[in-house]
């Protein structure tokens, strides 16, 4: 699945079969729902929902856990735009980069 596919599917009422608990975590979020996000988010304790777990507490405002997270997936306090953010994280788990 592309990155503008899976824009795409943030239209449907679920979120499309296959994905992972990371990326239907992003889907959620793009949904407005913050706490389903970090349901599934919280469930993929590997490097990918570290990252998303991150980025959810960072848009919460929580930046002190959201460092914690950080740290977890090995990458840095993002410091672009909530937007970006989920662009790049969306488009590195669909190519695969980051889904351990």
């Amino acid at each position: 699945m592309t990155l503008d596919q899976f824009r795409d599917s943030i239209k449907l009422d679920a979120p499309p079969s296959g994905l992972s608990l990371a990326l239907a975590g992003l889907w959620w979020d793009a949904k407005g729902h913050w706490d389903r996000a970090h349901e599934s988010a919280q469930q993929d304790e590997g490097v990918a929902g570290s990252w998303v777990h991150a980025y959810l507490h960072r848009k919460e405002g929580d930046i002190s856990n959201a460092g914690h997270w950080y740290r977890r997936a090995g990458k840095p306090v993002c410091k672009s735009s909530l937007d970006q953010e989920w662009s790049e994280i969306a488009n590195a788990l669909l190519d695969g980069s980051h889904s351990q």
